[in-house]
């Protein structure tokens, strides 16, 4: 078991090659549809109230050095055109920790019936940590002084770019959180004649999701999500919702090849939502693990006007 967890995160974490290693890419949420800030700058400002969020997952419970990612964000409009955020993530899996820091600017253009397009970027630092030590002790000892590949706090900038078109019940956004491929270099592999990196990839993101009224107390939405990455499989996320009362919602998930995912979610008042999430493996990996949690708070400070419509589900 504990051998067997090793090979899992080694691959995860470091990828398939020699003398090169790949850290975690972007981490990924079952309620997306909550945290878009994260992957999309142009989101920003869009629900027209100075808005907070909280998200926090535990993946795979039960298997040692499992994933944990919390992402914390803020973002408003300012004037009538533009709209200002700030998104913290911190990722953390087996020996890896990163966090990222980034601004979020958008600038919103207005078209006819109701719809707008946001454009937006995305500016900021990431900090990475590599913590091969860690293979050396307790249940993950591997005897090979070598292959220690120790990268402290290393940090790179990152710059990224977004469009989200919305009306009232559609969405659609198209993002790239960071298009700068940044190498780190690890001095440290430098005593042992050998050459390493850690290598920030590309991330795409494609969002969608319309909202159906079946009377004045159903709303259903389905959406969905694609992410794009170099040297990994394409990731496909579908979703469907439905918001009963606009205060209680309910829904299902599937990520292909990957997981299948039970969603909740009460909007306590105006401006507190809490949502939970739960996702159970569909490979292999799920016999050893205990599946995947999120929680997920939203506050927002000021009330919505009054002619928003489905303002909650997006």
């Amino acid at each position: 078991m504990k051998n067997y967890c090793i090979v899992i995160f080694t691959l995860i974490v470091f990828g398939v090659g020699f003398n090169k290693t790949y850290a975690q890419q972007d981490a990924q949420y079952t309620q997306y549809m909550y945290n878009t800030l994260s992957i999309n700058p142009a989101y920003a400002g869009s629900r027209d109230v100075l808005s907070f969020v909280g998200l926090y997952r535990t993946q795979w419970v039960g298997l040692d050095g499992a994933p944990e990612s919390f992402t914390g964000s803020v973002h408003s409009p300012i004037g009538k055109k533009m709209g200002l955020g700030v998104n913290i993530t911190n990722d953390q899996i087996f020996i890896t920790n990163e966090t990222y820091i980034d601004i979020d600017f958008s600038y919103t253009l207005d078209f006819s019936n109701n719809s707008k397009l946001a454009l937006g970027l995305k500016a900021g630092g990431h900090f990475l940590t590599i913590d091969t030590n860690r293979l050396n002790t307790g249940a993950f000892n591997t005897g090979d002084s070598e292959a220690e590949i120790n990268i402290d706090n290393k940090f790179s900038p990152q710059f990224g770019i977004g469009a989200y078109y919305y009306t009232d019940k559609f969405y659609l956004g198209l993002s790239v959180p960071n298009m700068l491929e940044t190498k780190h270099f690890d001095e440290n592999s430098a005593n042992t004649n050998s050459f390493s990196t850690a290598k920030e990839r590309v991330n795409f993101y494609l969002m969608t999701g319309y909202v159906f009224d079946i009377n004045e107390d159903l709303k259903f939405k389905p959406s969905g999500l694609v992410k794009l990455v170099d040297g990994a499989p394409l990731q496909v996320d579908l979703s469907a919702n439905f918001l009963i009362m606009d205060k209680f919602t309910v829904g299902a998930a599937y990520r292909w090849s990957a997981a299948l995912s039970a969603m909740v979610g009460f909007q306590i008042s105006d401006r507190l939502m809490l949502g939970f999430a739960y996702d159970r493996e569909t490979t292999e990996i799920q016999q050893y693990n205990d599946g995947s949690y999120e929680v997920f708070l939203r506050y927002e400070l000021f009330k919505r006007k009054d002619s928003m419509v489905s303002p909650r589900f997006f």
